[in-house]
């Protein structure tokens, strides 16, 4: 209480002062909190600020924040959040930065939590789990535990961050076996607006373990996820490139590989072509979760040509790190979900491929477009329920998670290549809609900063997600001062 006494005393005779130099709250703020944590706060004068602040993946969602705190434990963290909230100073809050959604991880005019300090990675062999920091990219979660040969349900993009893919559900190629990420996290280590240090887990506070699991940045700052780990290790798998003149054929394997009663949980798909650039053309990426060469799961595949082919026997971590990720400019992207039909896949297919909005998006500059199609086994759903179940409102049916990825080159056409793939994605639900295969979930980790993912965990979550936020967060900070990202609904 005294510390804290004297730091509120201390911001209040630097705000007198400002009245005179017309310095803003926010850098009183970041002076303030400077003193104490020294070299960990990085101000907009320091060398290493303007490559910190476009460290996020995409210029939608670079910013210039008035200073970026990296705090170095738990006890500088609930310093620096004590001290933002006590002076009402916007924030936001960064673990891998891979979000396109402007405001998400970064901000202007307000104080960036970086929390790339938090970065180890601890396994328990005997609980057969690992606890790893928020602040990690999956890449340093997977080589870190490649020696005890086993891993845990994370990104499949090795450069995504932990935090960011936990906290909006988390897909792996895993998630036919155990569930999505979200679901095998054993313990949430929290930092409250308040300041105080909470665990969330199946025994203690419940509500809240419940509620991250999709609940993005609405409840406080999670400084360890607690894992489940499994004896997967080796793997056969890669990529598969196809002309765009093979899609007819892949969207009929695609169909048959999702049609099957009983799949293989060890067979991961997905479907991935670039409309807009031929010479890309389709990539299929393969993943099989045992050191087995062709599995039957994926027969359907078999006689469609490609143009190359890096499928092999290694281990999952060297198959993931070893995936092509495109480097762009600025990037969005939307995300659509629907139950089988081969009817629909085939409509699908032709808007993804054939809607006017794919021209226009080309004549920008640099303007390209890229759809995944993921499936989604209803196997991964129940093991989501089995593990305590989640806020996402998921139905155990087999169904495809389908990502328009849109990528341009100046942010004067930030508008234009929005609404264009905003009017490709909106042609896709309609026809599901038409068809009665509209699934209504929106995946997190693939959305829109505009598309109302949390409105679509129904009503019933939306109210337990609501009451939790007013537990642990009564003066609505995460609402309104961390106002980024994907936020609860407002009341009306």
């Amino acid at each position: 209480m005294a510390r804290s006494a004297t730091v509120q005393t201390l911001v209040g005779l630097l705000l007198a002062f400002s009245s005179a130099v017309k310095a803003s709250p926010e850098q009183i703020l970041c002076d303030t909190i400077k003193t104490k944590l020294g070299n960990d706060t990085v101000q907009a004068t320091d060398s290493t600020y303007e490559a910190l602040s476009i460290e996020n993946w995409s210029q939608t969602a670079w910013a210039k924040p008035t200073c970026i705190i990296q705090p170095s434990n738990v006890e500088e963290l609930t310093y620096a959040v004590s001290t933002i909230v006590g002076q009402k100073v916007q924030f936001a809050v960064r673990s891998g930065g891979h979000s396109v959604v402007p405001g998400a991880a970064n901000i202007n005019e307000g104080v960036l939590i970086d929390m790339v300090n938090f970065n180890s990675v601890e396994y328990d062999a005997n609980k057969k789990v690992a606890t790893v920091g928020s602040g990690l990219r999956w890449k340093e979660v997977y080589t870190a535990l490649d020696p005890y040969n086993v891993t845990v349900v994370g990104g499949r993009v090795p450069e995504v961050g932990v935090g960011g893919l936990v906290l909006g559900g988390g897909l792996s190629y895993l998630s036919d076996l155990y569930g999505l990420a979200c679901d095998n996290v054993v313990n949430f280590e929290v930092v409250t607006a308040r300041g105080k240090v909470v665990n969330a887990n199946a025994t203690s506070n419940t509500d809240l373990f419940w509620s991250l699991k999709g609940g993005a940045n609405n409840f406080g700052i999670v400084t360890k996820f607690t894992l489940k780990a499994y004896d997967i290790h080796d793997a056969w798998g890669g990529i598969r490139v196809y002309s765009l003149d093979a899609l007819p054929a892949l969207f009929d394997a695609m169909y048959q590989y999702q049609s099957v009663a009983n799949k293989d949980p060890y067979a991961n798909i997905m479907l991935q072509a670039f409309p807009t650039n031929a010479s890309v053309g389709a990539i299929l990426d393969i993943v099989y979760l045992k050191p087995e060469e062709e599995p039957e799961a994926f027969a359907p595949f078999r006689n469609i040509t490609a143009l190359a082919d890096q499928t092999k026997l290694q281990t999952l971590t060297e198959l993931m790190l070893a995936a092509p990720v495109p480097e762009l400019t600025r990037v969005n992207w939307f995300s659509s979900s629907f139950t089988n039909d081969k009817q629909l896949f085939n409509q699908v297919a032709d808007i993804v491929t054939k809607a006017p909005e794919i021209e226009e998006l080309s004549n920008l500059t640099a303007g390209s477009l890229a759809f995944g199609w993921q499936p989604i086994s209803s196997s991964a759903v129940l093991a989501g329920h089995a593990s305590g179940g989640n806020p996402l409102g998921l139905q155990p049916v087999n169904q495809t998670w389908l990502v328009l990825d849109v990528g341009w080159w100046n942010s004067e056409d930030d508008e234009l290549a929005h609404n264009y793939t905003l009017g490709i994605i909106d042609k896709v639900d309609a026809a599901s809609k038409n068809s009665s295969n509209y699934v209504n979930y929106i995946f997190m980790n693939d959305a829109a900063a505009d598309q109302p993912v949390i409105e679509h965990y129904g009503e019933n979550n939306v109210a337990k997600l609501k009451a939790t936020a007013r537990k642990y967060d009564p003066d609505h900070v995460f609402q309104n001062l961390a106002s980024g990202g994907f936020k609860l609904p407002r009341d009306t």
